[in-house]
């Protein structure tokens, strides 16, 4: 949801004249209930007070009114909001591919791309592929291959998910291990 949107939803709200209900419960800017009073009434004492008078419980059988700088409210919860958004952690999923007749130098390679990876901070997926005639020799496949990557890579990540046959593929996810 875009910032715009949560500061439009809020700017509907109802604020000073545009509160349609004849009685109101005030609330002061300290959060002190001064009871129920006639929405006119409130106005000018949020008026007398420099602040607006804003519906923040409308649907109650009595709507709650405060007093509040509108102004002020609108920009903290669009910041609020930008903050939010600015705070978020994406986590992104690599993926390394592997056959079970990979040569030695590919699988150095491929191992130091896993560490890397897992070092910053994204989530891995490493997939073992067996080509047809592999799959056709053998009903059972070798996961040897992969549980040795696996191995290799248990200093830097712990296996999320554990190595499952989809297919012609067997595959695996691993989070990186938390930083002390």
């Amino acid at each position: 949801m875009s910032i715009s949107k949560v500061v439009e939803r809020k700017s509907e709200a109802q604020v000073n004249e545009n509160i349609e209900a004849t009685k109101v419960l005030v609330i002061d800017e300290n959060g002190v209930s001064l009871g129920e009073q006639d929405t006119a009434t409130a106005i000018k004492m949020a008026m007398a007070r420099d602040l607006d008078l804003v519906c923040v419980a409308p649907n109650a059988p009595t709507p709650v009114c405060k007093f509040m700088d509108y102004g002020k409210y609108l920009y903290d919860l669009k910041r609020k909001t930008k903050d939010a958004i600015k705070n978020q952690k994406v986590i992104n999923i690599k993926e390394i591919r592997l056959t079970p007749v990979i040569g030695s130098g590919d699988f150095e390679t491929k191992l130091k791309a896993g560490i890397r990876f897992l070092q910053n901070g994204d989530r891995l997926k490493v997939t073992l592929t067996f080509n047809r005639r592999a799959r056709m020799l053998n009903t059972n496949p070798d996961f040897s291959m992969l549980t040795k990557f696996i191995d290799a890579l248990s200093e830097y990540g712990v296996v999320d998910k554990q190595p499952v046959l989809e297919g012609k593929n067997v595959s695996a996810t691993l989070t990186p291990k938390k930083k002390k």
